[in-house]
C-alpha cells in the first residue's frame, strides 16, 4: 500500500490516492514520483518538510 506524506509545518496530508489535482498532481502518483520543484499547496514547504504518515490510536 502507498502511504500517505504528512508537512511537518503545517499537517497537510498528501495522499497519493488523492493526488493534488489543483496543482496538475494526477491520483496515483506516489510521493516520491513528486517533482522537486512541488511545495505543499497548503503552507509553501519543501519535499523535505514532509514525513510519512502512520495513523495512531491517541
Amino acid at each position: 500500500m502507498v502511504g500517505k506524506w504528512q508537512c511537518t509545518v503545517c499537517g497537510y496530508l498528501y495522499d497519493p490516492g488523492f493526488g493534488d489535482p489543483d496543482n496538475g498532481i494526477l491520483s496515483g502518483t506516489t510521493f516520491e514520483e513528486l517533482s522537486e520543484e512541488w511545495v505543499c499547496p497548503a503552507c509553501g514547504a519543501q519535499l523535505d518538510e514532509f514525513e510519512p504518515f502512520t495513523e495512531e490510536e491517541e
